[in-house]
Formats: C-alpha cells, structure tokens, sequence
C-alpha cells in the first residue's frame, strides 16, 4: 500500500474534525519549534487550539502512544510524526482547473510548496488567460485536461469552477484516474467511494461565524 493510499484509507477512518485539529496542532508545534521550544503538555496544545487536554490526548491516540505523562510530548518528535500522519513528507503533484480570481490566487500562493504541494498548471476555457503565467504556473487550455493528467499524474485537483460546471470536471478528471479533488465551487459534487472529495463552502464558514457572533455571551 502506497503512501497516498494509506492517506486516504485514514481520511476515511478518521473524522475531519480530527484532522483538522492535528493540522492546527503541526502549525503549534512548528511555531513551537521556532522558539526553541523541546517539550509541549497537552494542555498547551489545547489552549492554543482552543479544545481540552483530553480532547488532544484522544486525537493523538487513534495513531499510537505519545508523550511521557509528566514530561509531556517532545516537539520535534511529535512534529515530525503529524507530518508523516497527515502526509507532507512527499511530494503532492496538483493541478488547478478554473484560472479565475481564486484558481489565480491559489496557483500563486507560496505556501504550497513549503507544505510539499507542487502547482503543475492550471487550467482554463478562455482564451484570455490560456497561455498566461501566474507566478510561473502556466495557464493550460482546459481540452488537454485528460491528457495530462495522463502524463504527469497529478494526485489532486483543485476545481475552482462556477458550480454548474463542477460535476462535469469532476466526471473529466476521475475518468482520468484522479483521486483526490478539493472543490471551491458550492455545489454537491459526486464521486465514486474511493475518490476523496473536499469542498470548502465559503458562505457556511461565514455562516459559522455568524452563529459565534450571534450566540456569544
């Protein structure tokens, strides 16, 4: 079983609250790390990630054991397996499909490669911005999507398409062979059971904000 493979079999097992949480958690220890600090309580954790100790000590759980009760977790060391569990000690080859304002953002955002994902190109229907570069990522004619996934084999594709588009780019890349896919478009996409689909809904996470502001003390 390949590293991607294991990947996915875990996002399917594990919550995505969970996961986000061990994400958040990586970023702490990275800040961490950067201070000098060696050692770290689940306490602290929590109160950065705004959780409970317990709720720390359950996440890390479900991969093995952690820690030495008194002494805390080491930081580095814990750093380091977070990186493994959540799959940045590779390299994650990705195409964007849609080189509109957010598919434009996306492709320039250095930060992607510092986490191990490398923007192949993106991907486009006008002719306005086919041939065009966005900090070195080429803008692709979205008619040569198949082929290239054929031959470059990204493991994901980020769709940043208007939602009336989405399923039918969907449909294009699985038929390629794509696995897993992050969508920006708001709209219910479908997919076979072994592709991993992502949305970021951007109205529900304001709608969540709403509802903390609205119910606050």
């Amino acid at each position: 079983m390949n590293e991607f493979t294991s990947l996915t079999h875990l996002v399917k097992r594990i919550a995505d609250s969970t996961v986000r949480r061990l994400s958040a958690y990586l970023r702490f220890l990275e800040d961490f790390e950067n201070r000098g600090l060696s050692t770290i309580s689940s306490e602290e954790l929590a109160k950065r990630g705004g959780t409970t100790s317990a709720q720390v000590r359950k996440d890390l759980s479900f991969f093995g054991s952690f820690g030495k009760r008194g002494l805390g977790y080491s930081v580095p060391e814990l750093a380091g397996r977070l990186r493994e569990i959540l799959g940045l000690g590779r390299e994650w080859r990705v195409f964007i499909v849609g080189a509109g304002k957010i598919g434009a953002a996306l492709a320039q955002y250095r930060g992607f490669r510092q986490r191990g994902f490398t923007i192949l190109a993106a991907y486009d229907n006008s002719s306005d911005k086919i041939g065009k570069k966005l900090d070195g990522v080429a803008v692709r004619d979205i008619e040569h999507l198949e082929r290239d996934i054929q031959r470059e084999k990204p493991d994901i594709v980020v769709l940043t398409v208007p939602g009336d588009q989405a399923q039918k780019v969907v449909d294009r890349v699985v038929k390629a062979g794509v696995r897993a896919i992050l969508s920006f478009a708001p709209t219910q996409l479908h997919a076979p059971a072994d592709v991993a689909v992502k949305t970021v809904n951007m109205a529900m996470e304001l709608e969540g904000l709403s509802f903390a502001l609205t119910n606050r003390d």
